[in-house]
């Protein structure tokens, strides 16, 4: 048995953030929204996709932003995304990256890092 990818992540938002979600992980970071199945789709949230990466952002009704817990993305340009986070969180204490922390339009903590 072996593990041979990961296949996503999953984010929580509060019903009726698809829009800013979209504007952030489309328009922001560079995603692309993938259809839901129709079932999953009902229920809202939105699915994001880009090479190597899946976030699928799903509807919590009782929604508390993940504050410690996020998923982190390597990027080339670590300072063209800074430049788009004027409130990122720089942070040096992982050897071998330079990172940041944003935050999405609901709250969620991002890492976006870049190895150096």
């Amino acid at each position: 048995m072996t593990i041979t990818a990961l296949h996503h992540v999953q984010l929580a938002a509060p019903r009726g953030s698809e829009p800013e979600l979209r504007a952030f992980y489309e328009g922001v970071l560079g995603l692309r929204e993938v259809p839901k199945p129709p079932e999953l789709a009902r229920r809202g949230g939105a699915w994001f996709r880009g090479d190597g990466v899946e976030i699928h952002v799903g509807i919590e009704d009782d929604f508390r932003p993940a504050r410690k817990a996020h998923p982190a993305f390597l990027v080339e340009d670590l300072d063209a995304y800074a430049a788009k986070f004027p409130d990122a969180v720089p942070d040096d204490l992982f050897p071998g990256y330079r990172r940041i922390y944003v935050t999405d339009p609901v709250g969620n903590r991002i890492e976006l890092l870049q190895a150096v």
